[in-house]
C-alpha cells in the first residue's frame, strides 16, 4: 500500500510543470450519487447507500486534467436492518476528455484515496478506514455559458473495508451512479 502511495504521489508531483503553461481551466462539479454496495462476505445482502460529492480539476490542456473528488453517502438499511452509518471518499487522479463528439464531452477518470465510514455499519462499531479506487466515465452536456449538466460518472467503486468483527479487509466492488452540474472557469 505505502508503495502505491508513492507511486501516486510521484504521478502527481511529475504533472506539476504542466499546470505551469498557458491555456489551462478549472472547473467545479456537483453532484447527487447513488451506491449500490456489494459486501463480500457470504449471507450479507447487498445494499444501497445515497448521497452527494463535489470535484475539482485542473486542466492544463483541453484533453487532460488531475481531478480531486470528496463524497460523503449514507446507509440507513442493510437488508432488514437499519443501521446509521456514512460512507466518505476522498479520491484524486487523472481525468480526460474527449472533445471530438460535438457539443458532448465524455470524460473518463480514474481516482485513487481512501474511504472513511462511521457508524454502527456490519456490526462493527467506531470508524474504520479504507483504500477507495473509482474508475469510470460520464458525459457533459453544455447548458449556458460556462455551465454544464453533467451525466454521471458511472464508476466501478472498488474499497476493503472489514467486514465483520475480528476479520480481515474484504474487496467491496460497487457501482456508483452520479449526476449533477458543473461549472468551467
Amino acid at each position: 500500500m505505502r508503495k502505491f502511495a508513492y507511486l501516486v504521489g510521484l504521478f502527481v508531483f511529475a504533472s506539476l510543470p504542466v499546470f505551469a503553461q498557458e491555456g489551462g481551466s478549472k472547473d467545479v462539479s456537483f453532484e447527487y450519487s447513488y451506491i449500490r454496495a456489494n459486501p463480500a462476505t457470504s449471507g450479507f445482502p447487498t445494499f444501497n447507500a445515497n448521497g452527494g460529492s463535489a470535484s475539482f480539476a485542473l486542466n492544463p490542456r483541453s484533453w487532460y486534467g488531475l481531478a480531486g473528488e470528496f463524497g460523503d453517502y449514507h446507509v440507513g438499511q442493510v437488508g432488514s436492518a437499519n443501521v446509521d452509518t456514512n460512507l466518505m471518499t476522498y479520491m484524486f487522479g487523472p481525468r480526460f476528455y474527449f472533445h471530438h463528439f460535438g457539443r458532448i464531452t465524455p470524460f473518463a477518470q480514474e481516482l485513487f484515496g481512501g474511504a472513511h465510514s462511521n457508524g454502527t455499519g456490519f456490526g462493527i462499531p467506531g470508524s474504520r478506514n479504507s483504500f477507495a479506487m473509482a474508475l469510470g466515465g460520464g458525459l457533459d452536456v453544455p447548458f449556458k455559458g460556462h455551465m454544464s449538466v453533467r451525466l454521471g460518472p458511472v464508476d466501478y467503486l472498488m474499497t476493503d473495508f472489514a467486514e465483520t468483527a475480528g476479520g480481515g479487509r474484504k474487496l467491496q466492488n460497487n457501482l456508483r451512479v452520479s449526476g449533477g452540474v458543473r461549472w468551467r472557469f
